[in-house]
């Protein structure tokens, strides 16, 4: 059962405020784009989304290969406003380009959060219990 939008998130006896951020422009001309990308069994993104999909990760609710206006994010927690990014070889920093898509996407209210490739290999305890920190860290109620 998918937890409501306003439902404060439970995590490490923290209580996690929601800032559900639901109304985002879309380009629909890259819905086929991100449909693929999907399908395109990225290793990194299929070891975390095992991770978080269904629910799995504190019952929070992740979209992945999410439009957002002309770009395409890896994971997006309606719940929390919050894009996941996993950077390495297909998603290395790309100067203007990237920065340009951050600046965007941040302007619309948005966090963006970054784990590396190395990290979903090597070590996904340590990634999920980052992620943990970071949500409490920038959602916990004080």
């Amino acid at each position: 059962m998918k937890r409501r939008l306003d439902e404060p998130i439970i995590i490490n006896e923290v209580t996690i405020k929601p800032f559900p951020i639901t109304e985002l422009p879309y380009n629909p001309k890259l819905k086929e784009r991100a449909k693929a990308l999907r399908y395109a069994e990225n290793l990194p993104e299929v070891l975390f989304w095992i991770q978080v999909t269904k629910s799995r990760f504190h019952k929070i609710d992740f979209d992945r290969q999410r439009i957002i206006g002309n770009y395409i994010v890896d994971f997006y927690v309606k719940q929390l406003g919050l894009i996941i990014e996993i950077d390495g070889a297909s998603h290395d920093f790309d100067g203007d380009y990237d920065e340009q898509r951050e600046k965007y996407l941040i302007s619309l209210g948005l966090k963006v959060y970054r784990i590396t490739v190395v990290d979903v290999l090597k070590n996904m305890d340590f990634v999920l219990m980052e992620l943990e920190n970071y949500i409490v860290e920038h959602y916990g109620e004080k």
